[in-house]
């Protein structure tokens, strides 16, 4: 099997497609990585101990014993109803912008884009993807740190939290944290995009018959997730804390949690949860290319000229 669009597209980007095979991607993605998520989200707003008390988590796998023990393996599945239902959507809205920002640059039809231009279409993508994600990453962080801390449960699934945080905020509370997720989406999709492109040239060049094998997307998109993170993971830390945060918490948003965390934690708190999320990373994103390869397909099988 081979990719039927890389990025070096040499037909024009076509959005819409972008837009279906990156929606089904997403849920791949999702259904692959999300155990890992709940468990950076977790260790990256869990409480500050006291002097001389042990931290409520000593790392990753202490974080997914206690999770288990404490709430059952569903607990490491809390809050995947927001990311599910709105994946599809995050996902298809990403691919669709990275479509759309590589066929504003292209210049014909079979015009090749250059690493730079290609960095600002996968940075486009980020403006696309944040007005669905936003919300429902912070209804995600909420559902999944709510008993994380020993706190009572507060919401009871993806409506109900929605709903109370409409009720005691309107859109600005169930929005909160937007400018924290754009500022790490727009720079890290970009590399995103940049790195599988530029991998999966790499293996055009050294195949023989000038294809790329599903084994080299995978691993591409693989790579692509875990530079993404590695760009991204601060931005993220300061996302999970400003939106698990009671309402008052963080006065100047992002700054203040800025602040906060560099004053008291140190600048390696930047990449708290760095652990489970680099283990999440290659898979997740290697599922997420698996999935768009796959949906490629059948649509060139049912819609040849889509």
């Amino acid at each position: 099997m081979t990719t039927t669009e890389n990025v070096s597209a040499e037909r024009k980007a076509n959005p819409v497609k972008s837009f279906l095979t990156g929606g089904f991607g997403g849920i791949c993605n999702v259904l692959s990585g999300h155990p890992l998520d709940t468990i950076k989200v977790r260790l990256q707003t869990m409480p500050r101990p006291a002097p001389g008390e042990q931290p409520l988590y000593k790392g990753t796998f202490d974080c997914a014993a206690k999770t288990i023990k404490n709430e059952g393996v569903r607990g490491l599945y809390k809050g995947m109803s927001a990311p599910l239902t709105g994946v599809a959507p995050i996902f298809a809205m990403c691919f669709a912008g990275y479509a759309l920002g590589k066929r504003l640059q292209q210049r014909g039809e079979d015009a090749k884009l250059t690493y730079p231009q290609i960095f600002v279409a996968g940075s486009f993508s980020g403006l696309f993807s944040t007005l669905i994600m936003a919300p429902g990453e912070r209804i995600k962080v909420l559902l999944q740190t709510q008993q994380g801390q020993g706190g009572q449960r507060k919401y009871n699934g993806m409506i109900d939290c929605a709903g109370k945080l409409y009720k005691e905020g309107g859109l600005r509370s169930v929005f909160k944290g937007s400018c924290a997720t754009m500022l790490r989406d727009l720079p890290a999709n970009g590399l995103y995009f940049l790195v599988y492109e530029a991998l999966q040239d790499v293996a055009k060049s050294k195949s023989e018959t000038g294809q790329i094998s599903t084994a080299s997307t995978i691993f591409a998109g693989g790579v692509a997730g875990m530079a993404y993170w590695i760009l991204g993971m601060p931005a993220d830390v300061l996302k999970s804390r400003l939106q698990s945060a009671p309402e008052g918490t963080y006065k100047h948003g992002i700054r203040s949690v800025f602040k906060d965390l560099i004053v008291k934690d140190g600048p390696l708190a930047l990449y708290r949860g760095v652990t489970p999320i680099m283990i999440r990373a290659f898979p997740a994103n290697a599922a997420c290319f698996f999935g768009i390869e796959l949906a490629n397909k059948f649509f060139n099988i049912v819609a040849p000229n889509f």
